[in-house]
């Protein structure tokens, strides 16, 4: 097989990714766009010892369950991955990714989970609270928008299907102001002006929060003046000055430059504060469902006392706080854990500790003065646990956990070693991506010995 090579192809399945997979003369070939059952015309675009990329030419006999994406840049943008493909298979998909990863890491006893349907919505559009856009110039004009899949080729965004309305109005209006007012935007030679736009709405309250991230200082009082004027719901207004260049969006220090620094949310029943930088979760609206599949698998006592890892501003663990004897948590943005203990303070809450710093760190300092865990959560980024985490949590053995996932993969990579100790009861599936590749899951783990627990 050759670079450039173009080949028929039936499509057998479909990757993590979302890509088709098919094999010719045994070697498996990945093609994105491609749908399970399809026969197509690829071709090879990168050969691998043990695999082949390949570019989709043509659909000769097209999967019955393709759609026309309703999105006019859905592949040139390379924000989603799968809006070809009809919804309720979509939720299929997710699945399955779940059983492919699970089937590769082989975790103990994973033949014997139960994976139970992904829970979808009803209206899966304009579903993302929160927007990072960069800022080039095109076409001498400056554009907002995404990077295309592999490349630093600015895909300007003016309306995107997946996008909150509210937030994708005041982006495009905050492009509008940089170019008429001539503030300079990033240039990938000179390294200097606005790289990033951040935007996030609150779904229940409406307010809005934004961040410049800049590679050096400007003067935005007068974008500020318009952008406050046009958008009553814009509350707080920072920068952030990122000089490296680097692919790490955000630098180290962020300034509020108008307005005060939170903007208040809701999730189930109870309220909190997010402030810029916090972590959130993307889709406001699932993640009502998420947190009640959570709440569900933990099973919780009055009298148990629950870690709450990676707990951002605490959204997880107050849902439990005024069902357990106590919540502490522990997150490394020490702005989310401010943002935690005054909206812990705020909801009248006595039994919640916050501290910032590793999960790995902390726990045996905690359980060193004493505190026992009966429950925990964990909600980590994309890479999954820290490894030394993941030897805490089998030295301290909690009795019982929920495994918050967003990464399939790293999902069955950690069940590899806690399915030592623990039980997997189920795994929830929850689609917090429509039209993307990505799925989030809700694990249920129980200690096979309990008497074990230390």
């Amino acid at each position: 097989m050759k670079v450039k090579q173009r080949i028929p192809l039936k499509i057998k399945r479909m990757g993590i990714n979302g890509e088709g997979i098919g094999f010719h003369k045994g070697t498996l070939v990945f093609v994105p766009g491609a749908l399970k059952g399809e026969e197509v015309f690829c071709q090879i675009s990168r050969v691998k010892p043990n695999y082949a990329e390949a570019r989709l030419l043509k659909v000769n006999k097209a999967s019955r369950f393709r759609v026309d994406p309703a999105c006019p840049i859905y592949e040139t943008c390379g924000g989603c991955q799968i809006m070809h493909l009809q919804y309720r298979k979509q939720l299929e998909f997710k699945k399955d990714v779940l059983k492919q990863a699970l089937k590769k890491f082989k975790p103990e006893g994973y033949e014997e989970y139960e994976l139970r349907p992904t829970l979808g919505m009803k209206k899966p559009v304009y579903y993302r609270g929160k927007l990072q856009f960069q800022t080039r110039r095109v076409k001498d004009k400056v554009a907002a928008g995404l990077f295309a899949e592999n490349s630093h080729r600015l895909v300007p965004v003016m309306d995107c299907l997946v996008q909150d309305k509210v937030t994708q109005t005041i982006i495009n209006r905050t492009a509008e102001l940089l170019d008429d007012l001539q503030i300079p935007v990033y240039d990938e030679r000179r390294e200097q002006g606005v790289r990033t736009v951040m935007v996030r709405r609150a779904r229940k309250t409406g307010q809005v929060h934004m961040i410049f991230v800049l590679s050096r200082r400007l003067d935005l009082s007068a974008v500020v003046k318009h952008l406050t004027t046009d958008f009553p719901a814009i509350r707080t207004i920072a920068i952030n000055i990122q000089a490296r260049k680097t692919s790490d969006i955000y630098g180290a220090e962020t300034e509020i430059i108008w307005g005060p620094e939170h903007i208040q949310e809701g999730v189930l029943d109870y309220s909190f504060e997010l402030s810029p930088r916090a972590f959130y979760q993307l889709n406001p609206q699932q993640t009502e469902v998420l947190y009640q599949e959570a709440v569900k698998a933990l099973d919780v006592r009055e009298t148990d006392h629950l870690i709450d890892a990676y707990c951002g501003v605490g959204t997880i663990g107050f849902a439990f706080a005024d069902k357990v004897a106590s919540v502490r948590g522990m997150d490394i943005v020490p702005e989310a854990i401010q943002d935690a203990k005054v909206s812990a303070k705020k909801m009248g809450f006595t039994n919640t500790h916050y501290e910032a710093g590793t999960a790995e760190s902390i726990i045996p300092h905690w359980y060193a003065e004493g505190y026992r865990a009966d429950a925990l959560i964990v909600d980590p980024p994309r890479t999954g646990l820290d490894e030394k985490l993941l030897q805490t949590i089998l030295k301290f053995k909690p009795e019982k956990m929920v495994y918050v996932s967003c990464n399939v993969s790293t999902l069955a990579r950690d069940l590899k070693t806690l399915a030592k100790i623990y039980q997997v009861d189920y795994i929830q599936s929850v689609d917090m991506f429509p039209h993307t590749a990505r799925t989030e899951a809700v694990v249920k783990l129980q200690l096979k010995n309990r008497g074990e627990t230390k």
